[in-house]
């Protein structure tokens, strides 16, 4: 499943028909995105206007899926505007188990956001079958580019995990996050967005 969330009913809704249905129904993952996500083939409407920020997305699905006790059997995979290693260090503390960035390698691409990806007319030859326009996307030039983003996001991630004394990202949890407010406090994320009571009464702690 891939979705964007309007409000935590989708999260509680699908929790309660795997239960019903029992656990062989449930999906292996499912793709939170955020309401700030979406291509420039996206309705204007739908992107300006649609679906909560990934900032409260990404824990409501986390924390309904573990009150349910589903955490284990369904993978949270997180998507929209993680692009750089920061984000994606986030959306890894607040519960996903994966992280992915379309815009990040579009970037990486030569992507100059013209907003005309469902045209076939992009001018970087990224979204486009055009062959002339085509020409302009150099895969070997490209490749090296795609390669080293791809390396320096997962580089600086783990530096983020080591700094906090972790010796892998997977090791990422809430309370090594804090949210800087007006007039420049923080507050922890976990203050913010608690872990949930698991269904044995457990709250998750590593």
């Amino acid at each position: 499943i891939k979705t964007v969330i309007g409000s935590e009913r989708f999260a509680r809704d699908l929790c309660e028909t795997i239960l019903r249905r029992g656990m062989d129904s449930a999906p292996d993952f499912v793709t939170v995105d955020g309401g700030e996500g979406g291509s420039g083939a996206a309705p204007q409407v739908l992107a300006d206007h649609v679906g909560l920020p990934l900032s409260e997305a990404l824990p409501i699905l986390v924390d309904t899926l573990m009150a349910s006790g589903l955490r284990e059997r369904v993978r949270v995979v997180a998507s929209g505007k993680l692009v750089t290693s920061a984000k994606v260090a986030w959306a890894l503390c607040v519960g996903a188990d994966f992280v992915v960035s379309a815009r990040g390698f579009m970037f990486a691409l030569g992507c100059v956001q013209s907003l005309q990806c469902h045209r076939g007319t992009c001018p970087t030859g990224i979204t486009t079958h055009d062959p002339r326009r085509q020409r302009g996307l150099v895969v070997a030039d490209k490749a090296e580019r795609v390669a080293r983003y791809a390396h320096w996001v997962n580089h600086e991630v783990n530096v983020l995990a080591h700094s906090c004394g972790l010796a892998n990202a997977r090791e990422f949890r809430r309370e090594h996050v804090r949210i800087v407010q007006a007039p420049g406090h923080s507050v922890p994320l976990d203050a913010i967005h608690p872990w949930p009571e698991i269904a044995r009464g457990i709250r998750r702690t590593g």
